[in-house]
């Protein structure tokens, strides 16, 4: 196991308390999106149920339509089955033709009895060619005419009709006597001569099929539960593929809107290069040249002028990274020599801000797919952001492990310092965010890049009060 020790940091990440972020000057806020998958949730809710809705009334109405004229032409049947048996009720119905009907004799009654009996049979009528009602079960309508009735007339015509009826809601017609109960069939079924096929008379059923209505009723309640499932199976299956659809575009907007801010980072990168390099390097060389003096004031003056010229250079590199495409390919790279080598570069740092530093390696970690530059810097940004977030000085403690497997391996930063709320931590990473007084807000963002181009992540876990931990999780090479 090796463990390294070092005194003093400075900037975790960006402190809990300090100025709001600021933005850059010039550049307007992007326009809220539009949230395509509540659109379409709503739009495409509204549209399958109302199709859920008309498939199922229409299902049910052709449904019902096709189980009343089942029920019709039963019906018709044993009307034509009783005619060809009956042959007293034959002619009696001749009888009837252009002359006064007679009374019906026995036989005939008889016969009509057994209509009157038939199952689900509420009440039946008889009516001749002259649409005079000369039998009925109800005694005190036989001999009576009554108004116009289409249905009569198209069953006289030769044709059987069939309605579903409930009492109370078709306008009532004098032969319609209130039933006992509340949903009936009516059904008109034409009387034919079996010698001549002709039509002499008709007869009105007003029927309560039971069997029929539970049967209505159960079909009814699975062609509901149809329509529903298929409208919600159908509305799921858009609505994933509109939501995938959807994250993938936020996500090709943020690479958008990124990739600008690297274009716009990078004519401003050239920019402070060119104009800030040359005049830091004239200074630098100018404070290099007073450390041989005798004055131990001034030597140390020009050993923190050099410092800080170094960490202006530290800066624009970063920045130029940052803008950078990063044509390099991962390579196997040691990270324990690359992390203990950073922690002797910035002993100084640590030591003057206070700040002990620590680094516990385990001594068989594999090699990781980075590039030593970009990696270094990596590390190089969140130490230093660890000793800026303590200003009154703590600890660093750097750890790395690898997966029981083998594959990857975990490299963590804790720090002492004050946290971070849970909207800054949201924000930290975002290209040109920070907390800092005189930050540029790339140092992490930067790092989170350079991570993940190598095929790692980059986390951060804080609180308020207690501290921040980074982790940077590599692929073993």
């Amino acid at each position: 196991m090796t463990r390294l020790a070092a005194a003093p940091a400075s900037g975790a990440f960006p402190p809990a308390s300090g100025p709001s972020p600021g933005a850059i000057p010039g550049l307007a806020a992007a326009p809220q999106p539009m949230s395509l998958t509540r659109w379409f949730g709503l739009v495409a809710l509204a549209c399958i149920a109302s199709l859920a809705v008309s498939g199922a009334l229409l299902m049910s109405w052709l449904v019902t339509q096709r189980m009343l004229w089942q029920e019709a032409s039963l019906t018709r049947e044993f009307v034509h089955s009783l005619m060809l048996v009956e042959q007293p009720l034959q002619a009696w119905f001749r009888q009837g033709q252009g002359q006064p009907q007679p009374p019906p004799p026995g036989p005939v009654l008889l016969a009509f009895e057994h209509i009157a009996r038939m199952p689900d049979v509420l009440r039946a009528n008889v009516y001749n060619r002259q649409r005079q009602l000369t039998w009925s079960s109800d005694p005190a309508l036989i001999g009576r005419r009554f108004g116009p009735n289409d249905e009569l007339d198209q069953a006289l015509a030769g044709a059987v009709v069939v309605e579903r009826k409930a009492e109370g809601l078709q306008p009532p017609k004098p032969e319609h006597v209130r039933m006992a109960q509340p949903l009936f069939v009516e059904i008109y079924v034409p009387v034919l001569d079996s010698a001549s096929g002709q039509v002499v008379g008709a007869i009105e059923f007003y029927k309560h099929p039971r069997q029929l209505n539970l049967a209505l009723t159960e079909l009814k309640r699975w062609i509901v539960l149809g329509a529903a499932a298929g409208a919600a199976l159908l509305f799921a299956a858009l609505l994933g593929l509109v939501r995938r659809a959807d994250r993938v575009m936020r996500q090709q907007q943020r690479a958008l809107v990124q990739n600008e801010t690297f274009a716009a980072l990078g004519e401003l990168s050239s920019v402070v290069a060119h104009g800030i390099r040359n005049p830091l390097a004239a200074i630098r060389s100018s404070a290099e040249l007073a450390l041989p003096s005798g004055d131990p004031l001034a030597a140390e003056a020009a050993r923190d002028t050099v410092a800080q010229c170094d960490r202006l250079g530290t800066w624009l590199r970063e920045l130029l990274a940052y803008t950078r495409a990063g044509d390099t390919e991962p390579q196997p790279l040691a990270l324990a020599p690359l992390v203990q080598s950073l922690m002797q570069d910035m002993a100084r740092d640590f030591d003057r801000r206070h700040v002990g530093a620590s680094a516990d390696l385990a001594d068989t970690l594999p090699a990781v797919r980075g590039d030593a530059l970009g990696l270094g810097q990596v590390l190089r940004s969140v130490l230093a952001n660890a000793m800026e977030a303590m200003p009154q000085g703590g600890r660093i403690r750097v750890q790395a492990r690898s997966s029981a497997n083998g594959r990857r391996v975990l490299l963590t930063v804790a720090d002492d310092g004050p946290g971070m709320s849970a909207q800054q931590r949201a924000q930290a990473g975002r290209p040109l965010y920070t907390t800092k007084p005189h930050g540029l807000g790339v140092g992490l963002a930067l790092a989170r890049r350079v991570v993940e181009r190598a095929g790692g992540q980059l986390a951060i876990a804080s609180e308020p009060g207690r501290g921040t931990v980074v982790s940077i999780e590599l692929c073993a090479a």
